[in-house]
Formats: structure tokens, C-alpha cells, sequence
């Protein structure tokens, strides 16, 4: 059994790793910690979570983590990973972080969104963490950058149609929606109930922290520079995520191009479901799982391609994709621990 450590299990992020590691079948769960709620039982902070695990939060303690876990998820804010991460690696442990601290390659494009990096000399080792599109180059990885909620919402679909050439790279809009556990479980005004329900809004348009974040991955995949206008949405929903892509085909492209380039690409993914022409991907049918629905629909018309997908924002688009990362890294079937059925309701 493989000894997993989760730094930071209190948050949303954190508590769904904790939820998904409980119930995998080849590791071990040693070590939680929580500045917060040091000193309680995580069951107490989580009551679902009552005989399921029975660990208690600890401070975290960068010799106790490596004595205790072979592989270690960083499930902090920005800023945090970047401090401890390094004394990790440097000790033989293979760790993925759920922050953006480790997902760029370029340190200046991160440094003008977030703050200064302190641990520069790890990006170019760090591995993008999105698993259906860099899976060999995670395998060996020591460090993975888990990708942000929206940025997979947004890449599942765009990446095998970018890389096979078939979209006008100048055309480029995503619109999203996420639920407000995204927001993270810290207290703020603008996620108080009384803010959130029965109210629709958009917010941080055209700059959002993850638009550079998914400009970099795009970029490099189709070989130069690419700028996409995201649009994120707040919804009145706990868990959730659908992103609308447009997007104007290249010369020639017609609706078997898109289906047969996605379908082909996912045939071997086992987390991306790929609907038939004009079928709508929707939240709920993803709801507590690891899949990525994508839809789309060609617009003949006005000569525009509809990319739609959803995801469980807190598992395909943190902790389940975390823990697919590790299954990869660790050469586990990758579905271990994650096929949990979806609710039919």
C-alpha cells in the first residue's frame, strides 16, 4: 500500500481527496494536516466522514509528512506550495499540487497573475497535470501541476482539435459556469447565501487567473502565441461546472471531422465521455464523479463550432483528477478509486 499524505485536507479540494483516497483501494491515508483545525479529528470538521476516517488534522510538519507518506498532495493556496514543495522534493517524494503554484512553464506569465515564485527551478521539471492530454509525461514525473477547474472544462475539448488543426485559432471564446464551492471554503461576502441564491453573475471577465493558465497550454499545442476571451459565471449551485466554447473551423472542417477527432482521441480516455451530435452535456449527470462529458454542435449557418462540456468542478477539476494523476505516477490502474456511479437524479 502506498502511504498518501494530504496537506491542507480542510478545504473543498482537500476534504474531496480525502473522501476519494479513503476509498482507494491501493493506498493507505497517514497523515492530514490543517492549520485551522489542528488538533480535531477530521470527522469532527467533516461529520460524513464519521468511522470512515478516523484520522485527526496535525500542523503540518515537513519531516513528520516525509516519514510518514511516499506521495503528497498540496491542496493549499497559491503562494503556500511554493514554500514547502521544494523540501518535499528534495526528500524523494512525489507530490501534486492543486494550486496554480506549479502549472506554468513560465515563470514571468505566473509571476504577473499571482506574486513572486520562490521555487522557479522546479517548472521546468513540473509536469501540466491535465491526465488525457500529458499522461506519459506524467508517468515519470516527481511533480504535477494539477490543472485549475475551468482550464479543464476548457482544454478537454480544445486540445484534440488544436493539435489536429481544425479550428481558427483567432476565434476563440469560452464562456463558463461554476458552482460556488469553486470559490473555495473560505468565508467571503460575495459567496454568502444571501449573495449567491437566486442570482447569476459573471465576474473577473476577460481577467480570471486561469485565462493566462489555459493561453499557455493552448499556445504550446498549436506552436504559437493564442489568445482566448474567457467569461467565468457564478451559479447558485454547490458543485458544478459547464463551459460553452466558440469557436469558426478552418476551411473544409465539417461535422464529422469534429466527432471523429474526438471520439478517436477519448476512445482510450475512460473519464471523458464524448455525447453524440447536438447532445448537451449537463452537470447533474456528472455530479460526485471523475467524468468529463464534451458535446458539440457546427453551426453551418454561421460557419461556428459549439463546444460544450461539464465536470464535477471539485473532482474532475481538482481532487479527481489529482488522484488519476497519482494512479498514472504510481503505474495503478487508472480508474482505481474513481468509479464512483454517477446519480441517475
Amino acid at each position: 500500500m502506498t502511504r498518501v499524505a494530504v496537506v491542507g485536507a480542510t478545504g473543498y479540494a482537500g476534504a474531496e481527496l480525502v473522501r476519494l483516497l479513503a476509498g482507494h483501494p491501493h493506498v493507505e491515508l497517514t497523515v492530514l494536516t490543517s492549520r485551522k483545525y489542528a488538533g480535531q479529528s477530521f470527522e469532527s470538521v467533516y461529520p460524513a466522514m464519521s468511522g470512515v476516517v478516523q484520522l485527526s488534522c496535525e500542523v503540518f510538519d515537513s519531516r513528520r509528512v516525509c516519514e510518514q507518506a511516499d506521495v503528497v498532495f498540496t491542496a493549499l493556496p497559491h503562494k503556500l506550495p511554493m514554500e514547502i514543495v521544494p523540501g518535499l522534493i528534495d526528500q524523494g517524494k512525489r507530490v501534486i499540487d492543486l494550486s496554480a503554484d506549479f502549472r506554468f512553464r513560465d515563470a514571468a506569465r505566473y509571476e504577473a497573475h499571482y506574486q513572486p515564485h520562490t521555487a522557479k527551478d522546479l517548472l521546468a521539471s513540473s509536469v501540466y497535470g491535465l491526465t488525457e492530454i500529458y499522461r506519459d509525461e506524467i508517468r515519470t514525473a516527481a511533480l504535477v501541476g494539477n490543472p485549475g477547474c475551468y482550464p479543464t472544462s476548457v482544454l478537454l475539448p480544445l486540445v484534440p482539435l488544436v493539435r489536429d488543426g481544425l479550428l481558427d485559432l483567432k476565434t476563440l471564446i469560452a464562456d463558463a459556469k461554476s458552482g460556488v464551492s469553486g470559490a473555495g471554503r473560505s468565508p467571503s461576502l460575495t459567496t454568502l447565501y444571501c449573495a449567491v441564491s437566486e442570482s447569476f453573475k459573471a465576474y473577473k471577465v476577460a481577467g480570471h487567473r486561469h485565462n493566462p493558465e489555459m493561453e499557455e497550454v493552448i499556445g504550446r499545442e498549436a506552436g504559437q502565441s493564442v489568445t482566448l476571451t474567457f467569461v467565468p459565471h457564478l451559479v447558485p449551485m454547490s458543485r458544478g461546472m459547464q463551459t460553452t466554447i466558440y469557436a469558426n473551423p478552418v476551411a473544409g472542417v465539417e461535422r464529422g471531422d469534429i466527432e471523429g477527432c474526438l471520439k478517436e482521441y477519448y476512445r482510450e480516455r475512460p473519464f471523458v465521455r464524448v455525447r453524440d451530435d447536438g447532445q448537451s452535456p449537463d452537470t447533474l449527470n456528472v455530479r460526485g464523479t471523475n467524468f468529463c462529458d464534451i458535446g458539440f454542435v457546427l453551426d453551418g449557418r454561421n460557419n461556428r463550432l459549439i463546444l460544450l462540456s461539464a465536470i464535477d468542478n471539485l473532482v474532475k477539476g481538482a481532487a479527481g483528477q489529482a488522484v488519476q494523476n497519482m494512479n498514472i505516477m504510481l503505474g495503478l490502474p487508472e480508474t482505481a478509486g474513481l468509479m464512483q456511479v454517477p446519480y441517475p437524479l
